[in-house]
């Protein structure tokens, strides 16, 4: 299994948002060099809040550009980098993978999944009414998160646009992705 990176953002300072750029480095138990969410412990304020001293396994966050058509069909204009994540992907279904997913990126890059991102208000702020198209229910009534998965770096390198992503999975038996 493999996609393509479509393009990669980063913010030296909190914004919901995140301007594209040519690359990005990712470094290794770090995350996105100069994004203000790189560090090894949290850095997502309602995290520190909660505890500053928890590990950062918010690091990479990622999503699949196919969610934006998706919305765009709904009649919301969405962007690779409007919704803060540092990494947007095309041919991949990101919200399938297994924790421990190994996400090669590049030449050099590796992510490992952590988990889903946990959609919030900001996501409204955006674009009113677009929170509900990112989080919903499916037919047992069960939470679905669509705003995309959450990685640690386990090898940096730098990650552009046209850049292959290739997929290792973990050994067996599968953990699915839970908010993290």
């Amino acid at each position: 299994m493999s996609g393509t990176v479509t393009a990669v953002s980063r913010n030296e300072t909190y914004s919901f948002t995140k301007p594209n750029r040519d690359s990005v480095t990712l470094l290794a138990g770090l995350g996105v060099e100069g994004d203000v969410h790189a560090g090894v412990t949290v850095k997502h304020r309602s995290r520190v809040a909660q505890d500053p001293t928890q590990p950062n396994l918010r690091q990479v966050h990622l999503i699949q550009e196919e969610l934006f058509e998706e919305v765009r069909a709904l009649g919301f204009e969405v962007k690779p980098g409007d919704l803060g994540e540092n990494i947007t992907t095309r041919g991949i279904d990101l919200l399938a993978l297994p924790v421990g997913t190994l996400l090669r990126l590049g030449d050099e890059a590796v992510v490992e999944v952590t988990g889903l991102r946990n959609p919030c208000m900001q996501i409204d702020n955006f674009r009113s009414g677009l929170l509900k198209q990112v989080v919903g229910r499916d037919e047992a009534g069960n939470i679905v998160r669509k705003a995309g998965i959450m990685s640690v770096v386990t090898v940096g390198g730098e990650v552009g646009p046209g850049d292959r992503v290739r997929i290792e999975l973990p050994a067996e038996p599968h953990r699915p992705l839970e908010r993290v």
